[in-house]
């Protein structure tokens, strides 16, 4: 059952630089790190099978594709067109109430049944009830 082989590791082949200090991480040459992350960018790519190609970790690759990803426009150098607003005071005449229309029903404990239709103010209708009670 011979199978076609999609993933090769490249380890020890990989254009890399081991910094000189002795400390075992890779730098990683920009061009490189641009063509890995275009490798991903490609429609179907997967980030793991393409970091493990390289030899590299994905959560690394991810890093690196948000490095290189175009950073928004910023809010204030976006364009704003501002329109021009006028203030003015509020007109002193009171404004007309609407027009207001229903029933209301009110039947006491004694069996006193109150019916009020149209608009009724509340003073008008406290002093209604007063008397009833």
């Amino acid at each position: 059952m011979a199978g076609s082989v999609t993933e090769v590791s490249t380890n020890g082949v990989v254009d890399t630089q081991r910094s000189s200090n002795g400390s075992k991480r890779r730098q990683w040459t920009r061009a490189l790190k641009r063509r890995i992350v275009a490798e991903t960018l490609e429609p179907g790519a997967s980030v793991s099978i393409v970091a493990r190609r390289h030899d590299v970790n994905a959560n690394q690759v991810f890093k690196w594709r948000r490095e290189m990803a175009p950073k928004p426009r910023a809010a204030a150098k976006q364009s704003v067109t501002m329109l021009p607003v006028e203030i003015v005071p509020e007109a002193n005449e009171p404004r007309p109430r609407a027009r207001r229309s229903g029933v209301i029903e009110i039947t006491f404990g004694c069996g006193t049944r109150v019916c009020l239709r149209g608009e009724v103010s509340p003073e008008m209708l406290r002093q209604v009830i007063e008397l009833l009670r």
